[in-house]
């Protein structure tokens, strides 16, 4: 895969014709909306299928993958556009394989229950799990539930494992410490907490549970061993798996950020797999910073795989980006929350030039607002496919599980590119 940036004064059918790539699968492989238009730093993937096939008359989606040996789901991974339509083109030319596959991986896509019903089927094609997100601890032990048949047979139908993601956060972002700690302290809370997430397991049809411990400290961290323990004697004994997702404490000081030293062996002794999201690296009410950090993942991972097997560790991929308006005031401050997709249009819309960091590993850009006369600086820190790239690849090198994706609220087209073209993704057998 080539990663191109762009360059002032050009465009998208000039880019296409210096690598000799046909444009309309160039917009289409990078999910371009402002092709029309593209800002200077924007990063556009060129991949290169192995083989391809071109539409006769009569053709069928499944008539293609039969004379090509693949299945349906591999077709439409390959070509996944053709879930936006009902028909192939005579004429058109489909991908029907990648050559040199970097390694195999798992992926695991953080989902609301209201997630677009299009954009599930299509993020479906590249997940081995998908962790609903929702099932919130209240302060008796109880679990606030969703409403998620639907979502849990659409992701069985496709061969993905569903799981259950339980936290005491709300959709707003905000997370309850105190209900956290009483179930952590109370032995009887703790029981019934237990048996309250089995029933859901068994009665919804889950694959297994995804814990987010939110306050996990150097100080609490035997309490928090403590419950796992229960937990996962409980729910393996009952044949579910059991995923942890950890956040590491971010450390500001005045010339670094850095992270809390925790003892991770307890837990993962106990868990089947550790998911290490990075939300806090940049996030709505922190100082302006990458969203992503490739320097700061390296510094964590080499510590936490001296703990933690690296085949259980799952690294985060943190789809969105951030605007904060300049001076950042702490305790004041709160950057907007963006899609990627609107990351780019908000570039085109004030003809900012894209910036690249090197040692995060991400990009950025500034802009500036009128008002009232008076100018107010913005700085826009997000992912691109050079991000994404970089930390899929983290993956082989220290020989980890795979990636877990938050979110996929949004369906975007280069975060799929970089995998599906490059690694194969793991399927789960017995999902069913």
């Amino acid at each position: 895969m080539i990663i191109h940036i762009v360059q002032p004064g050009e465009t998208i059918f000039t880019i296409a014709e210096s690598y000799g790539f046909p444009v309309e699968r160039l917009i289409l492989d990078n999910g371009l909306t402002n092709y029309n238009n593209l800002v200077v730093g924007q990063s556009i993937a060129i991949a290169y299928p192995e083989q391809t096939y071109t539409v006769h008359e009569g053709d069928t989606l499944q008539n293609i993958a039969d004379i090509n040996g693949i299945t349906i789901n591999e077709l439409l991974r390959n070509n996944p556009f053709m879930l936006d339509r009902d028909y192939v083109y005579p004429g058109e030319v489909l991908v029907i394989s990648y050559a040199d596959k970097i390694s195999s991986v798992t992926t695991n896509g953080y989902s609301t229950t209201y997630i677009n019903k299009n954009t599930l089927r299509k993020t479906l094609l590249f997940l081995t799990y998908l962790s609903v997100f929702g099932y919130q601890t209240l302060e008796n032990a109880q679990i606030e539930s969703v409403n998620d048949l639907d979502i849990i047979q659409e992701a069985k139908k496709h061969g993905v494992a569903p799981i259950m993601l339980l936290s005491t956060l709300t959709e707003q972002g905000s997370a309850d410490a105190e209900t956290e700690y009483r179930i952590l302290y109370n032995p009887d809370l703790t029981d019934i907490h237990i048996e309250n997430i089995l029933y859901i397991l068994k009665t919804k049809g889950y694959y297994g549970l995804n814990i987010s411990f939110q306050f996990i400290t150097s100080r609490n961290q035997q309490i928090y061993e403590n419950y796992l323990i229960k937990l996962t004697h409980r729910l393996h004994s009952e044949g579910y798996q059991v995923f942890v997702t950890i956040a590491p404490n971010i450390v500001y000081n005045v010339n670094e950020i850095t992270f809390e030293r925790i003892d991770y062996t307890g837990i993962a002794r106990e868990a089947d797999s550790i998911n290490i999201m990075q939300y806090n690296w940049g996030y709505s009410f922190g100082p302006p910073a990458p969203v992503s950090s490739d320097f700061m993942l390296r510094e964590f991972l080499n510590y936490a795989i001296t703990m933690i097997p690296p085949k259980k560790i799952v690294i985060g991929l943190p789809i969105i980006g951030y605007d904060w308006e300049l001076p950042y005031i702490v305790g004041v401050s709160k950057a907007n929350s963006l899609s990627l997709d609107s990351v780019i249009n908000l570039a085109l819309n004030y003809d900012a030039i894209i910036q690249f960091d090197e040692i995060s590993k991400t990009p950025y850009f500034e802009y500036s607002v009128d008002k009232s006369g008076v100018l107010i600086q913005h700085i826009v820190w997000f992912i691109d496919v050079r991000s994404i790239d970089a930390l899929v690849k983290l993956v082989p090198e220290y020989g980890l599980s795979g990636s877990g994706v938050w979110n996929i609220m949004n369906y975007y087209s280069q975060l799929w590119l970089v995998i599906n073209t490059q690694y194969e993704i793991i399927s789960i057998s017995n999902v069913i």
